[in-house]
């Protein structure tokens, strides 16, 4: 057996030892010995996916007692860079959980399914036909719906979340199954090298594009398939969200890029703009869902969806670009997307992780009650802003690079060599380049609000001023994913050459890499490499670091309050921003998007109706598409079942007088 094929049989093996020992391990040592072996399974899935991308073939059959082909999987170029980026998270937040799973989260239930969960998800990307595909698929799904189900009988909002989580995960796999229904229909086979030969520009293609395009952008989040991610990510533990953020959001743009890349390259133009419309959406109302958010798992939730924006934003201009022959465009717009997908994994993961330690130490999540937590817990402040930075896409950082190549893409995407490639490319680029700067702008603001008001404002509760840091094996796979987001963005060069061979050879990048000189393509020249501004930014940095030093230990802090508290006085916690006031500005400049509710509780002192005692502000900004769009439909569809049930009243006449029109109506279709 070659390296691919003793990888797969390997990450089986310790998927199913991982299963065993979750069910069968005593509750004193179920964490350590099933988290180290989920970790070594996200080890071997890093193994196998790196040898897949460096042109490794290898191919494991499971026969199956059906009349059906046995099962294949033999991960290509692209299934290996996946399998790396979902084999990482999946260790990280294996170590995590050995930490951080207490009472029902590390029930023999709950670490079973988390082998099922992370084994399914990491042989998705080596399925080669649509029956393990669909399989493996329900399998992620199955086991990473029984994770969130851990608390619900300590949490009734668990439950609400597991119903919406089933009920998109199934619209999900319904449209999936169905667009894949369409080209085997088309093609008479199961493997994804029959179902290519379908011609792009047929209905057939057509109809399955549109069908896949809804299924995997219900699992990347996707607006407005989104409406699962604020409810079920808060509810599902620390390391679950993580991993689900982190990675299983990434096999729906793995589906996306198997059908735009492998199944269907040659795409006709509106392909890219759906893609392009869906994607910039998601991205502007993503962010402004989380520049709002008062709670950091909601934050981190929407946030997730701004990112899966902006890769689809990258991918959809890359299919856009391509139909109009820009291929050099539409490489570097492929490559940057793909540079983003690896760079979320990063900086997300990371930030979950952080706000599990953070809810671990605490047991609070709502910023407004956070504070000081900085110098209380400084191994996970220090990772959090490192990946505060990543998600902002600040220098030094893999989101900076991703989004400088997406940003230098779009840019030259609608002229190469001083002509004008399309009309639609013309319009849709320049609306793409003020999308990307709009949601940079805001995450900037976001990320600010999430780690000034939880590490370094003063403490809001009591539980915040006397939080200690979390243990030595929750802090590793934190340390881990913050060097990921500097060292990725350290060396954009190596890491787009990786990207632009695995999503060969039908779409072969002319990349050239130059170490940290970042990544040129050819017909566009960039005004400035991303390598080039990391060392501009470090320069920049190093002196202001320097000054602050010297100023720190040239005025220390003052503990006590001058006499007079002439502007010497220490700032109390109700003095400063709260995550809601912070955000208040952009509430109102967003009105008529966010539809916001206030509630304003005034409350006098004794009977006078002029000297206030207190003032009580409460805001809430709920999801615009879940209240105008699922409401009104799930709500006719109860006021139809109630309905309905009138129909049901126990009278045996009614039953035979409905069985007596159902006789009639099929022997009158018969006859005719």
């Amino acid at each position: 057996m070659n390296a691919v094929q003793s990888g797969l049989v390997v990450q089986a093996l310790l998927a199913l030892a991982a299963v065993a020992t979750g069910l069968l391990s005593p509750v004193s040592w179920r964490s350590r010995a099933t988290g180290a072996l989920c970790a070594l399974l996200g080890v071997a899935g890093i193994v196998t996916g790196a040898a897949a991308l460096g042109g490794a073939n290898g191919a494991l059959t499971i026969p199956l007692a059906l009349p059906i082909d046995p099962l294949v999987l033999s991960p290509d170029r692209l299934g290996g860079l996946f399998m790396i980026v979902v084999s990482a998270v999946g260790a990280l937040v294996s170590l995590f959980g050995i930490g951080s799973a207490r009472g029902a989260e590390a029930s023999r239930t709950s670490w079973a399914a988390m082998a099922v969960f992370l084994g399914g998800m990491q042989l998705v990307p080596a399925a080669t036909d649509v029956v393990s595909f669909l399989l493996l698929w329900e399998i992620m799904t199955l086991g990473s719906t029984v994770l969130l189900l851990a608390d619900h009988a300590s949490r009734s909002t668990v439950y609400s979340a597991a119903i919406w989580y089933s009920a998109m995960s199934q619209l999900s796999f319904f449209f999936v199954l169905a667009g894949f229904g369409v080209l085997v229909a088309a093609t008479g086979g199961t493997g994804f090298q029959t179902l290519a030969t379908v011609p792009a520009d047929s209905w057939p293609a057509n109809l399955a594009f549109v069908l896949l395009l809804l299924g995997f952008g219900g699992k990347a989040e996707l607006v407005p398939l989104h409406v699962w991610v604020p409810r079920v990510l808060p509810e599902a533990p620390s390391h679950v969200a993580a991993a689900m953020s982190g990675a299983m959001v990434k096999i729906g743009v793995y589906g996306a890029l198997l059908v735009c890349v492998r199944l269907l390259p040659s795409g006709p133009p509106w392909w890219g703009v759906l893609i392009f419309v869906l994607g910039g959406v998601s991205a502007v109302y993503g962010i402004l869902q989380a520049s709002v958010a008062s709670d950091l798992k909601v934050l981190l939730a929407y946030s997730t969806t701004e990112n899966m924006g902006l890769v689809f934003l990258g991918l959809g201009a890359s299919v856009l670009l391509r139909s109009y022959n820009a291929t050099a465009a539409a490489d570097a717009a492929l490559v940057a997307a793909l540079l983003l997908m690896v760079s979320h994994a990063a900086f997300k993961t990371t930030l979950f992780l952080g706000a599990g330690a953070v809810a671990h130490a605490t047991g609070e999540l709502n910023l407004d009650r956070l504070g000081g937590l900085g110098k209380r817990m400084p191994w996970t402040a220090g990772t959090f802003g490192l990946a505060s930075l990543g998600a902002a896409s600040l220098p030094i950082t893999s989101g900076f690079v991703a989004e400088w190549m997406l940003l230098q893409a779009l840019i030259h995407g609608a002229r190469l060599d001083g002509e004008v490639v399309s009309v639609a490319a013309s319009i849709a680029m320049p609306l793409a380049v003020a999308v990307l700067a709009l949601t940079a702008g805001l995450a900037l603001l976001t990320f600010v609000k999430a780690y000034g008001i939880a590490f370094l404002a003063r403490p809001r509760s009591r539980k915040a001023s006397i939080a200690r840091e979390v243990p030595w094996v929750m802090r590793v796979p934190l340390v881990l994913g913050a060097l990921a987001v500097v060292g990725l963005g350290l060396m954009p060069g190596p890491l787009a050459a990786a990207i632009a061979a695995a999503v060969g050879p039908v779409i072969v990048p002319d990349v050239h890499t130059v170490g940290l000189a970042g990544v040129s393509l050819s017909g566009i020249d960039a005004v400035l490499d991303p390598g080039t501004l990391v060392i501009l930014a470090g320069l920049v940095l190093v002196p202001i670091l320097v000054i602050v030093a010297l100023g720190a230990r040239r005025h220390p802090t003052r503990v006590d309050p001058l006499p007079w508290a002439g502007g010497g006085s220490r700032l109390r916690p109700r003095m400063q921003y709260t995550a809601t006031s912070y955000a208040e500005p952009l509430v109102r400049v967003f009105d008529d998007v966010l539809r916001p509710s206030r509630d304003v509780e005034v409350t006098h002192v004794g009977e006078s109706r002029y000297l206030v005692e207190k003032v009580h502000v409460e805001q809430t900004v709920s999801d615009v598409i879940e209240t105008r769009l699922y409401r009104p439909v799930l709500n006719a569809a109860q006021r139809f079942g109630l309905a309905a049930r009138r129909a049901q009243d126990g009278s045996i006449h009614r039953y035979l007088g409905y069985s007596f029109a159902a006789l009639l109506v099929v022997l009158i279709a018969v006859s005719l």
